[in-house]
């Protein structure tokens, strides 16, 4: 019994090293997807592209080694919480390096980004240090298993969506004042979309850290503002 307990703790950690190295896989994928964004860094962009594969590999091998665990050790209480929020948080860090390789594909397809001017009007940069921030401080927050920080991460997705409303307005007008410009406009804006559905993901993210470690259920009591989007928005990380 003893050697059995051994090897699921074991197993564990294995599970939290590879969700880990997940985590900081797509982390660097949405830093060198913002410089890439603001400084039309084509090359920064494609290796942006390239590296999404291993992101699958990780969700696919996170997603075995949750299953195989729960199969061989029918974990209970805590264990079985870190499993489902496991096999969750990849799927959802997954989405997010979709999201993050859409902004790239943009840089590397696109004549149309917007002009240096517009991004800072928009605040993009904000935007994308936004997401940043709550994306790693999330990391820490399971790393360390405090919830603690659980309320300010959800504060800033707040932030993005106001952002993000401030900036569909600016769009709005501005494509009626410069018609022409319209490609360039819907491109920006698909952008603004992106970085925002990456914030509702990262909120998804913290309740799943809150459900594992409190055994508490955020999804629904949060303000309809913060609450998660239907997944019908998905393909728009394509």
């Amino acid at each position: 019994m003893d050697k059995t307990l051994k090897h699921s703790e074991k197993e564990l950690v294995a599970l939290k090293e590879e969700i880990n190295s997940m985590w900081q896989l797509v982390l660097s994928q949405l830093q060198k997807c913002k410089l890439a964004y603001l400084t039309g860094n084509v090359e920064l962009a494609h290796e942006v592209v390239i590296r999404e594969k291993s992101v699958d590999s990780f969700e696919l091998s996170v997603d075995t080694g949750c299953e195989n665990y729960m199969a061989l050790f029918s974990p209970v209480a805590m264990d079985l919480r870190l499993i489902i929020s496991l096999i969750k948080i990849s799927t959802t860090l997954e989405r997010i390096a979709d999201f993050a390789n859409g902004i790239a594909k943009h840089v590397i397809e696109d004549n149309s980004i917007a002009s240096e001017a517009m991004k800072e009007d928009l605040k993009i940069e904000s935007m994308f240090d936004a997401v940043i921030s709550m994306l790693s401080d999330s990391f820490v927050a399971l790393e360390s298993e405090n919830t603690k920080i659980a309320g300010k991460i959800l504060q800033r997705d707040e932030e993005i969506d106001s952002l993000y409303e401030e900036g569909k307005n600016y769009l709005a007008e501005h494509i009626q004042k410069e018609p022409s410009k319209g490609q360039c406009i819907l491109d920006t804006f698909l952008t603004l979309r992106k970085i925002e559905r990456i914030g509702d993901h990262c909120c998804n993210i913290v309740e799943e850290i809150v459900f594992y470690i409190d055994a508490k259920v955020l999804k629904h009591s949060r303000s309809k503002s913060t609450s998660t989007r239907t997944e019908s928005n998905e393909s728009e990380g394509e």
